[in-house]
């Protein structure tokens, strides 16, 4: 006895509908069925691929476009070349722009050396960037090489004029310290205005009555003899001001 199916095939997106059969055959589907079906899963497969392409297309021009998004800019301090301010780096930033121009210092050293800097600076109301910087020219970056020796911790040329006059000393690096934020301090002030710390510098009195500096300009030919003496303290203050501190 002969029944007959109706059997329908589903694929995403299709419903092939085939035609009747003999249930007694239990063979494949008729030619043309199996035509249809073939052509749908190809046409399915076709689809597919499409879709991925398309879907990789969008990965990437997203990937692209967030690549090309404007980055933050790092801010970028700018320090003052006045002589009577208060200086904007911390130790750990003048350390790490000091150890950029001369590695063979000890980093450790060199912040503790330039807190010195920092804490003498603003007991006179000195730039501390100013005199760091001024250090950094004076002595090569702590390399010395000229009539000042490194023991003499004599870090801006205080006395130094020729063999006869190579400079003065002092006994420790904080004194010497003291005496460099004193004798800008007697450039930068009238004679009426008083330290506030102990007189360490033996040409302070002389040059506090007969010398003026508002900035670091007004150091060339009063301070050193070079014509050039403020604009090269000015170029390692723009170097201080394009390093990049913000990976601290």
């Amino acid at each position: 006895m002969n029944k007959k199916f109706k059997i329908k095939l589903f694929c995403p997106g299709h419903f092939l509908s085939t035609k009747a059969f003999q249930s007694t055959s239990c063979g494949s589907l008729p030619r043309e069925s199996k035509s249809r079906a073939s052509t749908s899963l190809s046409t399915l497969s076709f689809s597919g691929l499409s879709f991925l392409l398309l879907f990789l297309t969008i990965f990437f021009l997203c990937l692209s476009g967030c690549k090309s998004l404007p980055q933050p800019q790092k801010e970028s301090k700018k320090l003052s070349r006045l002589l009577l301010e208060k200086g904007q780096l911390n130790s750990n930033e003048l350390a790490e722009f000091f150890i950029l121009n001369n590695q063979q210092e000890d980093f450790e050293h060199i912040k503790t050396f330039a807190q010195v800097y920092i804490d003498e600076a603003a007991s006179e109301g000195i730039n501390s960037d100013v005199a760091f910087a001024q250090m950094c020219l004076e002595t090569g970056f702590l390399r010395f090489g000229g009539l000042v020796q490194p023991e003499w911790h004599n870090y801006c040329g205080l006395g130094a004029m020729d063999a006869e006059h190579p400079g003065e000393i002092f006994e420790t690096e904080e004194l010497g310290i003291r005496a460099h934020i004193q004798h800008l301090q007697a450039y930068a002030t009238t004679a009426d205005v008083s330290l506030n710390k102990d007189l360490v510098d033996p040409r302070y009195n002389w040059v506090h009555k007969t010398k003026y500096a508002k900035s670091i300009e007004d150091l060339a030919g009063t301070w050193a003899t070079d014509p050039e003496y403020g604009v090269k303290i000015d170029a390692i203050l723009q170097r201080m001001e394009e390093t990049d501190f913000s990976h601290q």
